[in-house]
């Protein structure tokens, strides 16, 4: 937790790390190519005041890549007794393992395979890991520095079928709420929250308010907020999380 001095006193003040991909940050301080993150607008249900809030995602990332290329060793340097991590990955670790583009993907599931690739990004040999031992490995060095760490599913894409939107529910949103609930997390089914929203609402309606024309996968603002008030709603849920106490 960290510490700062006000009027020559000190005030024990968390803070609040987001680690993710794109869905969580995209661009920079603002939307990249009108395509918005929910992290972006998640502070305005804190008070602020009393407790910080750091956005460390970075698009384009997986659970692999995010620990790779040094991002989380930049976060937990930071990590103080006291603060909270929101972990949400998944929709890149379904990439190639070893391409020459991203050579980010994790292999599918929570086990304990592993393969050994050389990767053409980082140009040296890397034994890569399942989705549920990278987002496991997050949890428990969150916990060593005697942070609170927060699994979400990841958010769903406009995908539909049927009238009813995909749901990450058999895939890296079930491996999410197992490598949580094995690793002793907490856990937000973020995907599940959203997808309800967009089953009430419709394909044509969320299609034309949360999401714009580039892809299917990034939300415009409207789409970034919708999906940050479901982040908090499942903070609310969470009744023994202390992190409570900060919201407005």
């Amino acid at each position: 937790m960290a510490v700062v001095f006000i009027s020559g006193t000190q005030q024990n003040k968390p803070a609040l790390y987001l680690i993710g991909d794109s869905t969580v940050k995209n661009g920079k301080d603002k939307g990249d190519n009108e395509q918005w993150g929910w992290g972006h607008f998640i502070g305005e249900y804190f008070d602020t005041s009393r407790i910080s809030i750091h956005n460390k995602a970075l698009g384009g990332t997986s659970s692999r890549s995010f620990q790779t290329r040094g991002l989380w060793d930049s976060v937990l340097a930071k990590l103080q007794p006291g603060d909270y991590v929101l972990i949400q990955f998944g929709h890149n670790d379904g990439g190639p393992l070893d391409d020459t583009a991203r050579a980010r993907g994790s292999i599918k599931g929570v086990g304990d395979e592993s393969k050994e690739i050389y990767n053409p990004i980082l140009k040296k040999q890397e034994v890569v890991h399942t989705y549920g031992w990278y987002i496991a490995k997050l949890i428990r060095e969150a916990k060593q520095k005697g942070a609170i760490p927060v699994v979400c599913s990841l958010v769903p894409r406009n995908v539909w079928k049927d009238g009813k939107v995909a749901r990450g529910s058999q895939d890296y949103g079930l491996w999410a709420r197992q490598t949580a609930e094995k690793e002793g997390a907490l856990f937000i089914d973020l995907n599940a929250l959203v997808a309800d929203v967009y089953d009430r609402e419709g394909e044509e309606k969320v299609a034309s308010t949360y999401f714009g024309t580039k892809d299917h996968t990034h939300t415009i603002e409207a789409g970034a907020r919708l999906n940050a008030a479901e982040v908090v709603e499942g903070i609310r849920s969470l009744k023994t999380l202390k992190l409570n106490d900060y919201l407005k």
